[in-house]
């Protein structure tokens, strides 16, 4: 049943009938969730979107570090630098799990504490909008996840 049916004015339109077939073809495979994104691939496009910023507020911090004298300098470049490599894997697989979906992310605009990107998947755009206090949270989760595993790992290689 498609969401046409039960609508008199339907009726009186001149309709081919593969044009009602595609119609209704489309309505099911929308159903289906094969043309709209899934919470999964949110979560992806929203991970895509943070990354690059996570990356510039990491390399802003190394280059301070580089400036300082402290004694562990050389220490914190290392650390800063495995996560900079991280966040750069992270990056180029999303991309790469996305591209196999078919889904394309490109920014839009800002507007005052809004940040829009375009997405394009499998031949529908849409909207994604994300607030600039949604972004620090979700920036300062993700650099927590970057260090925790970053110190699970010295941890594990020093037992």
């Amino acid at each position: 049943m498609s969401k046409l049916d039960g609508n008199e004015r339907w009726k009186t339109k001149m309709v081919l009938t593969e044009h009602v077939d595609q119609y209704d073809q489309e309505i099911k495979a929308e159903g289906a969730g094969n043309k709209i994104l899934t919470v999964e691939e949110r979560t992806m496009v929203r991970d895509l979107i943070l990354l690059p910023y996570i990356e510039t507020m990491v390399d802003k911090s190394l280059r301070e570090i580089e400036l300082s004298g402290s004694i562990l300098k050389r220490a914190y470049l290392m650390a800063g630098q495995s996560i900079q490599r991280r966040i750069t894997q992270d990056t180029y697989q999303l991309k790469k799990e996305l591209k196999q979906r078919n889904i394309k992310v490109v920014p839009d605009e800002q507007e005052e504490f809004l940040v829009y990107h375009k997405i394009f998947c499998r031949g529908r755009q849409e909207r994604f909008g994300l607030t600039r206090d949604v972004m620090r949270t979700e920036i300062s989760l993700r650099l927590t996840q970057y260090t925790a595993e970053l110190g699970m790992t010295l941890k594990n290689h020093f037992k």
